[in-house]
């Protein structure tokens, strides 16, 4: 069964690639991305259709066209929006695609904050936005050079990103913020680690709260605000993702699924199912069975 970590544990890229390329399909390779994490930058382009994205303690629909940009560190997810299915492009890059030399001024000034937290972008940027045109100009250059995977198409690429950083700084797209409390983030991306290690158990919020050292209410506000969701809603959704991935790659009943992935109700797992998926389990299995992207 896979195991899925809300901090990821997968390599983007190496030290002579720092970069990777997902090709997303929602809810044909996946149900829906997981609130998670990771140290790296990422851009995604929507190519088609509508999904809900979460970042941090936002949310919105994202349609064709949009561009959301990740910086390190930031929780983040992405759910199907009613019976839409979405296709888009993902692009997982580290900082050293940013600069090759920390010491100077605009790493310092302007990379560096992106990757400490003291700043946020503001998501998603839409064909709305008076900058867009170039922004999507730009974002489209950096795909168009990842693809062709040779060294120079690096350069072109990482001189693309570099524009787009330029981009939105002058057009006001990142912003300072009030940097969180480093040990309720801490707490809270604990608890995250904890409920994706034992998703299939019996999760209580009390347990979790002690687990990090806060009080039952202020653990619950503090993860409502983190996460933009309940930690029962939250629970459910990595349930859910985990039986998805059995339905496609194994033969084990709906049964053996629900309770291998923490339900202990058959009815209750059909109708959280049916409800995060649009699907019966019968159903998914038979559209999306040995279905996998292609990474």
């Amino acid at each position: 069964m896979e195991n899925i970590s809300s901090k990821e544990k997968k390599q983007h890229g190496s030290l002579s690639i720092p970069y990777s390329y997902y090709e997303c399909r929602i809810p044909e390779y996946f149900p829906f991305v997981p609130l998670h994490w990771h140290k790296e930058f990422e851009i995604n382009y929507i190519i088609s259709g509508k999904g809900r994205f979460t970042y941090g303690n936002k949310s919105f629909v994202t349609g064709e066209g949009d561009i959301i940009i990740v910086l390190p560190g930031k929780l983040h997810a992405i759910y199907p929006y009613g019976d839409f299915n979405q296709v888009y492009d993902t692009l997982v890059f580290r900082e050293e695609m940013l600069s090759a030399n920390k010491e100077e001024r605009s790493f310092i000034s302007c990379i560096s904050p992106m990757i400490n937290g003291n700043c946020d972008i503001a998501a998603p940027v839409t064909r709305a936005d008076k900058f867009y045109c170039e922004i999507k100009k730009c974002v489209e250059q950096v795909f168009t050079n990842m693809k062709k995977n040779t060294p120079v198409a690096d350069l072109h690429m990482k001189s693309a990103l570099l524009y787009l950083i330029c981009l939105l700084e002058e057009n006001g797209i990142i912003k300072t913020i009030k940097k969180q409390d480093d040990r309720t983030v801490a707490g809270i991306r604990s608890a995250l680690v904890f409920i994706n290690q034992n998703y299939m158990e019996n999760i209580s919020t009390g347990q979790l709260a002690e687990i990090v050292h806060l009080s039952k209410s202020y653990f619950m506000y503090c993860f409502k605000k983190a996460t933009g969701t309940s930690v029962i809603e939250y629970v459910i959704q990595l349930r859910i993702k985990n039986a998805c991935t059995m339905l496609r790659n194994t033969s084990a009943s709906s049964t053996e699924i629900a309770y291998a992935c923490g339900f202990r109700n058959l009815s209750n797992f059909n109708r959280q199912f049916k409800k995060y998926t649009g699907y019966t389990p019968k159903q998914y299995r038979q559209l999306y069975k040995n279905s996998q992207p292609p990474r």
